[in-house]
């Protein structure tokens, strides 16, 4: 496994094009893997808009060839070769994680829920009475803080971890929420994103190792589920 680091240029038309579509990133990001579908296995990316920078980091199992990437919308003339993205390998991280560790984390993801409602009553989905049991079931996204907040410390558990308090509340932040739309086969598709920022504590290692390669709730090929760690500190 290996996780790489690449920063896009919004001065570019290429640039702005990558960082304004997630279905022009998907496929940016995508083409920089040869390998069959099969070979290349999942493939998680995420943007962070840090300040006046943009970086693009993706999880896979092979590594990555951004060349592309750079010549259309990064800084060509100032980065070549090796020097225009980074690649490290991901198996010491992985391999280094422990039940009890404590880790900073990022994670952009796309908060949801399902449910079976077909009318929405001042912004709640309604079952209507009489629908039969087991209909099929429609994703609705989380709109607000206290939502997308919940949808995150809900799942924790099963994802490996815990997010502990700090003066009685979860040591997380919700920032850069964002909807971006984009068309996909004659169809619209809406993805409500948002970036979670914390501390979280290592419950079970295993299932955190799982969840960092193969990604965190849905919309994983348009951007949503990498979960990055770093040292607290």
């Amino acid at each position: 496994m290996h996780l790489s680091r690449i920063q896009i240029n919004p001065a570019r038309r290429g640039g702005r094009t990558l960082l304004g579509s997630p279905q022009a990133m998907h496929a940016a990001v995508l083409a920089a893997f040869p390998q069959p579908d099969d070979e290349r296995g999942r493939v998680l990316w995420r943007v962070d808009r840090d300040a006046h920078q943009h970086w693009l980091y993706v999880v896979s199992r092979p590594a990555p060839d951004f060349a592309h990437v750079v010549e259309q919308a990064g800084w060509p003339t100032t980065q070549g070769g090796d020097e225009a993205w980074t690649v490290r390998p991901y198996g010491p991280l992985l391999d280094r994680l422990a039940d009890g560790q404590v880790w900073a984390f990022r994670l952009t993801a796309n908060p949801t829920r399902s449910s079976r409602a077909t009318e929405v009553v001042a912004g709640i989905p309604q079952v209507p009475a009489g629908s039969p049991p087991g209909g099929r079931s429609k994703r609705y996204a989380h709109v607000t803080v206290a939502q997308q907040q919940d949808w995150l410390l809900d799942r924790a558990e099963r994802w490996g971890f815990e997010v502990p308090e700090k003066d009685g509340v979860p040591d997380v932040v919700v920032r850069d929420r964002r909807t971006e739309r984009f068309n996909r086969k004659g169809a619209t598709v809406t993805i409500a994103k948002a970036t979670f920022d914390g501390i979280l504590r290592v419950t079970d290692a295993h299932a955190l190792r799982t969840a960092l390669v193969a990604g965190m709730g849905p919309a994983k090929g348009y951007g949503c589920g990498l979960l990055t760690l770093a040292p607290v500190g």
